[in-house]
């Protein structure tokens, strides 16, 4: 019987694997499906109830385009509109021009102390707004310790934390480290001969920075400017804290109180909101994507990199240096060391010695209380669980998207960076609407299950963005010596691209820890007792009045943090956002 012959080149391929190729492809729409799953979750049933009078669980709808027609035609409604776009504009600038005027400093001159700085400048990037707004009204509230002892000196200094002015100050500290790693990368790749050139040219070093390290920036600034923008109109710990005493109103406070404060929420008027700040928020992003597209064309990278000469600033670095250690003590320094002051004491005053009044009853009422207690371990288990499956899931959703013949990975890699559109208000409003209209779901609403998937969903894009560039980074070859192999992808998965990116995988995995155990308002919705947080209690005790224990849920979670951070860098070598390269 005659033979075909096999083509020179053709690679035979065993039945089995052939078997195995098969399920490589079931293995990637299972997990273009699941990503599809958890990012419309939250999104359809918000859609749904905002066109529907009657709440979800009421199983006789009513569609009606009444919730949006009473919000727009809402007075308060438009005033807090405006109040959220003047809130977020002024903290976009303060924050852009925070954050690129340390990146330049610590870079790219020889301004004293810049290795002792740097470690300072992005501490804010790891702690909670929310305990960093309990911080600030700690040391600089009405009753603050600086306040009162501005009081007592000559001239009777005095401000207003609780004003807009203050929120805008407060939340333009938390995001200039934004500015300042993405500035700071962008100076890391520019090409310093650039600079060389300004300064052959006669330019002193103030005419170099703003003529030539400047522009070179302003892709880094464009992306920082419209990330801040972004994240400050779903920003609610802040103008919550801040803001409340003195009737400043965002949008993310406004949902907070339909939704939270008062007997009966309005559903339809909290989907209307939440629907009109998706299409807010989702248009930036996409203005963001256009613009940095255009900017691309800013690239200075040569063939031949060389060292960046600093630009010596004569004179004037002591000014710079007395300038960035002021923003440094007041700024980031004081409030974090005031609340952990105020953990350790029973009253913080400039009036009363500190030491006499100390005490570890803050403590004791936390450790002792089942339910405050039950929040830090609550927070400890959703974040290490909770991390590890979703650092998981989004390894495989960003090996697909980079490294597979997948016909949907456009489409896929859209849909994982999307909830940057959703914030994390809404996804608990949305996830709240889901478990609500899903029957058989309700019974999962008020669990860590429940807050843990809400977390995974809202940090999608974070952990796609952290792990996709070391994707890009490994050689297709290996990819392709594999399969000419007989290895099929889920083999190649296995044995190469995973064990090469171990690195990045943990470096994902601790910055999801971190980011879940700051997380807050995603969980507002949908938490109860026995499923809180450590943010939902610090809220819930804010209403109390109860500084002392706030302070000490507070200093536990940064203690948390600085451990986690502690190992992982000195003992496992991971480097996050704000090491040096």
């Amino acid at each position: 019987m005659a033979v075909a012959a096999r083509p020179e080149g053709t690679a035979q391929v065993a039945p089995s694997a052939v078997g195995e190729r098969s399920f490589d492809r079931l293995a990637q729409v299972i997990v273009a499906l699941l990503t599809l799953v958890l990012v419309l979750f939250p999104v359809v049933p918000i859609l749904y109830q905002s066109v529907n009078r009657r709440p979800l669980y009421d199983r006789v709808a009513d569609l009606t385009g009444s919730n949006f027609a009473r919000v727009f035609s809402s007075g308060e409604f438009w005033r807090t509109m405006g109040a959220t776009v003047v809130f977020a504009a002024l903290t976009t600038l303060l924050a852009v021009a925070l954050g690129t005027v340390l990146a330049v400093l610590l870079t790219r001159t020889d301004l004293p102390g810049r290795g002792l700085f740097v470690n300072f400048v992005a501490l804010p990037f790891y702690v909670s707004p929310l305990v960093l707004a309990f911080a600030w009204r700690v040391v600089f509230g009405p009753q603050g310790y600086f306040t009162i002892l501005a009081r007592t000196l000559p001239g009777h200094l005095s401000w207003n934390l609780f004003s807009l002015g203050g929120i805008v100050v407060v939340s333009a500290m938390y995001y200039a480290p934004y500015t300042y790693l993405y500035c700071t990368a962008s100076l890391g790749l520019a090409d310093p001969q650039v600079e060389d050139a300004g300064r052959i040219a006669g330019a002193g070093p103030l005419r170099t920075l703003w003529a030539v390290t400047l522009p070179l920036l302003r892709p880094a600034l464009l992306y920082s400017a419209l990330l801040t923008l972004v994240s400050s109109i779903e920003l609610l710990s802040i103008p919550l804290v801040l803001g409340t005493p003195s009737n400043v109103q965002v949008l993310a406070t406004y949902i907070f109180k339909l939704g939270l404060v008062g007997a009966t929420p309005d559903y339809g008027a909290i989907a209307a909101i939440s629907i009109v700040t998706i299409l807010l928020v989702s248009a930036l992003l996409w203005l963001q994507e256009r613009l940095t597209a255009l900017e691309r064309r800013f690239v200075t990278v040569g063939g031949k990199a060389t060292r960046a000469r600093l630009l010596k600033l004569g004179p004037l670095r002591w000014v710079a240096l007395a300038l960035v250690a002021v923003y440094v003590l007041i700024g980031i320094l004081l409030p974090l060391l005031g609340i952990v002051a105020q953990s350790a004491t029973a009253i913080l005053s400039p009036l009363i010695n500190p030491w006499e009044l100390r005490t570890s009853e803050n403590y004791a009422t936390v450790f002792h209380t089942p339910p405050y207690f039950h929040s830090i371990t609550n927070s400890i288990l959703v974040s290490v669980l909770g991390a590890a499956v979703g650092i998981a899931f989004i390894a495989f959703v960003a090996l697909i998207v980079n490294r597979s013949d997948f016909p949907g990975r456009r489409a896929l890699a859209y849909l994982a960076l999307y909830p940057r559109a959703i914030p994390g208000l809404i996804v608990g409003v949305g996830f709240l609407y889901a478990f609500l209209l899903v029957p058989g779901l309700g019974g999962v609403r008020n669990t860590l299950f429940a807050l843990g998937l809400a977390f995974i969903m809202r940090h999608l894009p974070l952990g796609f963005g952290a792990v996709s560039p070391s994707i890009l980074r490994i050689s297709p070859e290996l990819d392709r010596a594999a399969r000419v192999s007989g290895t099929t992808w889920l083999g190649t998965v296995r044995s190469i691209l995973l064990p090469l990116l171990r690195p990045a995988l943990l470096s994902g995995y601790i910055l999801l820890f971190v980011t879940f155990l700051k997380e807050y308002s995603t969980a507002l919705f949908l938490f109860a007792p026995g499923s809180e947080v450590i943010g939902t209690t610090m809220i819930q005790l804010s209403r109390q009045g109860e500084t002392g224990a706030i302070a000490a849920l507070a200093t536990v979670q940064m203690g948390i943090t600085v451990v986690v951070l502690f190992i992982s860098r000195a003992l496992l070598g991971v480097k996050l956002y704000g090491d040096e390269p």
